[in-house]
């Protein structure tokens, strides 16, 4: 039997047909990630040793980066719980090209906001206060246990496409397990669209009941404020388009084709036309905060604004920069089929849902709500960038080895002939 002595030492390993880069890249390109991954992870020591002193959190800003982070990045994910319920519960065929990569997303992006809430709690030890002692007054109860059992759901998505590696196939009672697995994912498909739903919606719930908070305080659609199915759809309509640039970031660093531009197409209409519906309810959202809302708090529109870090232009750029002008480009042909502007158009669609859990955030705890009180300034320090930073490590972590060693992508041997080299 021949050997090929010019393919990697790990070439056993990889997806059938399909070629990478040298291991030696491979390690050097991972060493990098590692070290991200121990800044963030002696920050993390930090914090969980002496508490959150060392974070530029105080009585004013209980939430700050890290929940910013955190709300955005499960925002992001949504691309998980969206595309797999448009892909095994309406059926839409081309979606099984990216699903993979979109389970994998979310599992990083929920996994790896469930690292963040570890360190906001401040006394990690009980963690499991809120599983054992809930607390069914609060919208977070709620959080707690769907975002939880989500992650599990992402577990069991992701199986099959571990127990589908080259070798690990090999071994029938694996093959047959994954091929189970297979059967049963629109139940899970089901299960996670459900649960990931209301996890979102009680998010933006949560901001919604604050009524002592009047830039975030909504009043109600039956029992929910209406930031909560705001919250929903802003996800929905964002998570396709964060899957699509992490495909296409992956293909520039590799070199590669790994999904064929219809698709992504498909998914960038999809996530324009949720944006649309979104953007209809946010603008009237707007329209009653600003007419109704605010002056029966007897504020003006002018007080929620302050400075730069505070200022109106948030509002322009998060509802027409980052709304408005993405929607009309992922749902205008001309522009959605041309990559240049479609990537352009996610990325704004991506940066406007950040600007949002920002706003709802940040800005929500530094208005002065009392008339003794002045607008408050926060500063995160290199601590809570570094937990941040642990997450993306983290993240590029999980997503390098799994694009080596899993058949994450079906179409990638047609797309590149079958023997193109590889590059990281």
């Amino acid at each position: 039997m021949e050997t090929n002595y010019h393919l990697p030492v790990d070439a056993a390993l990889f997806p059938a047909g399909v070629t990478r880069c040298s291991l030696s890249k491979f390690l050097l390109w991972i060493g990098c990630v590692l070290a991200v991954l121990m800044w963030g992870g002696y920050a993390a020591f930090l914090v969980l040793r002496d508490g959150l002193g060392h974070t530029g959190l105080d009585d004013y800003f209980g939430f700050g980066l890290w929940i910013t982070f955190d709300l955005a990045v499960i925002a992001l994910g949504a691309g998980a719980f969206f595309s797999g319920f448009l892909r095994y519960i309406l059926n839409i065929e081309p979606l099984k090209n990216i699903i993979n990569l979109a389970v994998i997303v979310g599992f990083i992006c929920y996994s790896g906001a469930m690292m963040v809430l570890v360190l906001d709690i401040g006394q990690p030890l009980r963690a499991w206060f809120g599983y054992w002692h809930a607390n069914v007054h609060s919208m977070l109860t709620e959080v707690i246990f769907c975002i939880t059992c989500y992650c599990i759901v992402l577990i069991i998505e992701y199986v099959p496409i571990i127990l589908e590696q080259r070798q690990i196939n090999k071994n029938k009672l694996y093959h047959n397990i994954a091929h189970n697995l297979h059967v049963f994912m629109p139940l899970f498909a089901g299960v996670g669209a459900f649960l990931s739903t209301f996890h979102q919606g009680s998010l933006g719930g949560m901001y919604g009941v604050l009524f002592g908070r009047p830039y975030a305080f909504r009043e109600g659609f039956f029992i929910w404020p209406w930031t909560f199915f705001l919250f929903i759809l802003s996800a929905a309509a964002s998570g396709p388009t964060f899957t699509v640039l992490i495909c296409s970031l992956m293909e520039k660093m590799t070199g590669k084709k790994l999904v064929s531009y219809d698709v992504k197409a498909l998914m960038a209409r999809i996530a324009g036309l949720m944006l649309a519906v979104y953007l209809v309810f946010k603008f009237l959202d707007t329209a009653t905060w600003i007419l109704s809302l605010t002056p029966r708090a007897g504020l003006t529109f002018d007080q929620f604004f302050y400075g730069w870090i505070y200022g109106k232009w948030l509002l322009v750029a998060e509802l027409i920069v980052c709304g408005v002008v993405p929607c009309f480009m992922l749902l205008n042909p001309a522009t959605r089929n041309n990559p240049a502007t479609m990537y352009l158009a996610a990325f704004l669609n991506c940066t406007g849902v950040t600007i949002n859990r920002y706003v709802m955030t940040v800005q929500s705890l530094a208005f002065p709500a009392l008339p003794f009180d002045a607008w408050a300034t926060y500063m995160p320090n290199w601590v809570e960038w570094a937990a941040c930073a642990l997450v993306l490590a983290y993240g590029a972590l999980l997503l390098s080895v799994s694009y080596r060693y899993l058949p994450i992508f079906p179409q990638e041997v047609e797309l590149n002939g079958g023997a193109k080299a590889a590059h990281h």
